[in-house]
């Protein structure tokens, strides 16, 4: 799809993350400029070479968007701006902690498993509410919303239930961006409330 058709489509608080997993920089390189600035990465070892190809691109925002394992999380602050997949207290803990020693504050999102899925990670909302104080207490992180993913079992109509379920929890929280939808169901997540939408290969050519 034509990025900026695209943009156009979206309702103005609606923002595109570019999945660029798996992509070149060559093919990222063509999407700054068309104006795309924000990417999303999900593997540390693919994306530190493109970020040094793409270093003097100095206007992309990167963003990290996978599992996050605890003996990464130095490397992921020290790169990236926005992280999508805090999934618990003690890895909020550790970001924030990394985040101090290493001059840095990064924008976090919580992300949310709100059906039972033993693929992805993440808060149920009941963990989250109940923690949520002691996440707002960290020092060196700007926490700016939810990440969820829907389970690709779920119909068009569920994911619909889904997303607004993310919303909700979101403003209950007065949290501004939810980060939701893919490119089999970003349209339903800006239905629902989406301020982000991450989308991979509607954006990059085959």
């Amino acid at each position: 799809m034509d990025l900026i058709h695209l943009r156009n489509s979206l309702p103005q608080d609606v923002k595109v993350l570019a999945v660029s997993k798996g992509q070149p920089s060559s093919q990222i390189r063509e999407l700054v400029s068309q104006g795309q600035i924000d990417f999303g990465e999900s593997r540390l070892q693919e994306a530190l070479p493109k970020l040094n190809e793409l270093e003097d691109l100095n206007q992309i925002r990167w963003h990290f968007i996978g599992s996050l394992q605890t003996n990464k999380v130095r490397q992921v602050v020290k790169a990236f701006e926005v992280i999508h997949s805090i999934d618990s207290i003690k890895l909020a803990k550790r970001v924030s902690r990394i985040a101090g020693e290493e001059g840095k504050r990064p924008k976090l999102m919580a992300q949310v498993k709100l059906r039972e899925d033993p693929q992805k990670f993440g808060f149920d909302s009941e963990s989250l509410l109940k923690g949520w104080d002691e996440i707002l207490q960290l020092s060196d992180v700007d926490v700016i919303g939810l990440m969820t993913i829907a389970p690709i079992s779920l119909d068009m109509d569920e994911r619909r239930t889904l997303f607004k379920e993310c919303r909700l929890l979101a403003d209950k929280l007065q949290l501004k961006d939810c980060s939701m939808g893919m490119t089999g169901d970003w349209e339903q997540a800006v239905e629902a409330g989406a301020t982000w939408i991450r989308l991979g290969t509607l954006l990059f050519r085959p």
